[in-house]
């Protein structure tokens, strides 16, 4: 007898399955690099990443299961602690610093490759992607779109999410004073560790916002209409964070 399949909860892409102590989805031409990647990255210690476990019988890629909670929209209000915030850019930078020695050599990218290719990003490194083990960080998933590209590319992305740099308006996030997310985006910028700080993260958060947006206005032309709210909503988010950048 099969397995009984579980549709998982989360993100606007979908089409991940849980099977058992696995997790399968639609395979791409990038699936192999995605598979080689983490296995890479459990070999250099990251025991919070999924296991490649290659191509099931009806050739879905497949991986295994992280047990825990994945937060879902509205967060929970414990997701906006120092502790959550330290922690995922800590975890980040054991990333970068994990994926830094991959092997590129063949690999094919769901995501365009970007330049500087100091390191492999995630590419949605934010709580929807983040399985939480009693309110503690314990493990990281979605990793189809992930690629060679600049730290600051991954960390905005969090700080996006996690300060949150976003209109106050925008229902996803924590509506805090501008004195709070600034010393939160110094708190996630030193948790990471030294070589980036607020002024490195600020322009590159708009522009991963008005990149994401380009991205999903393209989806929801192709008939993913569902998605065209997303984009209205990610260029004021990046209009809300260029009007606060310091000058220079």
């Amino acid at each position: 007898m099969s397995e009984r399949e579980e549709v998982l909860p989360g993100g606007n892409m979908g089409g991940a399955v849980r099977v058992g102590a696995t997790v399968r989805r639609a395979a791409g031409a990038w699936s192999p690099t995605v598979q080689r990647l983490l296995r890479h990255l459990g070999e250099r210690g990251l025991a919070w990443v999924p296991r490649p476990l290659g191509i099931d019988e009806q050739g879905r890629d497949n991986v295994s299961y992280l047990p825990g909670i994945v937060p879902q929209y509205p967060l929970p209000d414990w997701i906006w602690s120092d502790e959550v915030l330290i922690d995922a850019a800590a975890h980040l930078a054991r990333l970068h610093r994990a994926g830094a020695s991959f092997d590129t050599t063949g690999a094919v990218w769901q995501s365009p490759v970007r330049h500087p290719a100091e390191v492999i990003c995630h590419n949605d490194f934010a709580p929807y992607n983040m399985v939480f083990t009693q309110q503690r960080l314990s493990g990281v998933v979605d990793w189809d779109t992930a690629a060679p590209g600049p730290r600051a590319w991954d960390l905005a992305y969090l700080a996006y999410r996690l300060v949150p740099l976003t209109h106050p308006d925008n229902s996803d996030a924590i509506n805090t004073d501008l004195p709070e997310r600034a010393r939160r985006l110094g708190l996630l910028c030193h948790a990471y560790g030294p070589g980036l700080d607020p002024t490195d993260i600020l322009p590159v958060a708009v522009a991963r916002l008005h990149d994401l947006a380009a991205f999903t206005e393209a989806r929801a032309d192709q008939g993913q209409e569902h998605l065209r709210d997303h984009v209205d909503l990610y260029r004021r988010d990046a209009q809300w964070i260029t009007a606060r950048m310091p000058p220079g």
